[in-house]
């Protein structure tokens, strides 16, 4: 089972970019997105009849939003946290047979800070609503989740720690997650790699020099790493200024 993960930083001009080539040419059963940044009805996606849509757009407009699009239909889909309903359209929750996906955009703690309060508010609202999902089955956690971890995870460590994204306020947040029974896919299969990013900034030849961060995952419950295949970093692919990760899985309906 092909999963991917991708933030497309407004899926409109990903598509403009070449997105719907690269969809093509993996041709994953789950293809997960954040940051789509529009509203029902801006955008009409051919995916061809394999596939269903399921969006979760932010009430403000341009801004955030998740979506799934699945070839193995779900038995149940859920739209955010604690009243199947979310704002900012931050996760989308799908239901399979074996495991529980959750597609999530973590909210940003923004360059001056002002949102982290909020921010390490919602990790804890985020990581009950994990162990509620893990008591009945399994669960995968793809997306955004805008933090480096460990100093492996960012190029310039140093100079950058403090700076939204790489706090120890939200490392121990990522910390804690990890501990309460969950797995960093990647770096389960490659605890010592670096220069493995998924986020570069904009400015120029940042991304050229490869001056990133790892902060997109594939995370799963522990139990369920013996089903794990490969979790890979298709950093060469353009069109956002986030890249997309992708998950292998042994699939028991295969």
């Amino acid at each position: 089972m092909k999963l991917i993960s991708w933030n497309v930083n407004g899926i409109r001009a990903c598509v403009n970019k070449g997105m719907l080539d690269y969809f093509k040419e993996q041709d994953p059963d789950v293809f997960c997105v954040q940051e789509t940044k529009l509203q029902a009805g801006q955008l009409d996606l051919e995916l061809g009849d394999d596939y269903v849509q399921y969006w979760n757009y932010a009430e403000k407009k341009g801004y955030s939003g998740t979506a799934v699009f699945t070839k193995r239909k779900p038995l149940t889909v859920r739209y955010g946290l604690e009243e199947n309903s979310e704002p900012e359209g931050r996760v989308l929750t799908l239901e399979f047979e074996d495991f529980y996906l959750v597609n999530v955009y973590t909210p940003n703690a923004k360059r001056d800070l002002s949102r982290l309060p909020y921010r390490l508010e919602w990790e804890d609202r985020f990581l009950a609503y994990l162990h509620q999902l893990d008591a009945g089955k399994p669960v995968v956690v793809c997306g955004d989740l805008n933090v480096a971890h460990e100093e492996i995870d960012l190029k310039n460590a140093k100079s950058n720690r403090g700076n939204s994204g790489f706090t120890d306020e939200e490392r121990a947040k990522m910390t804690r997650l990890l501990e309460s029974g969950f797995v960093d896919t990647f770096r389960h299969l490659c605890p010592d790699r670096t220069d493995a990013y998924t986020w570069w900034s904009q400015m120029p030849k940042v991304r050229e020099r490869n001056v990133g961060w790892r902060i997109d995952y594939f995370l799963m419950s522990s139990r369920m790493t013996p089903k794990l295949v490969d979790s890979r970093i298709d950093a060469e692919v353009l069109g956002s200024d986030h890249c997309p990760v992708v998950l292998l899985l042994e699939d028991a309906a295969e």
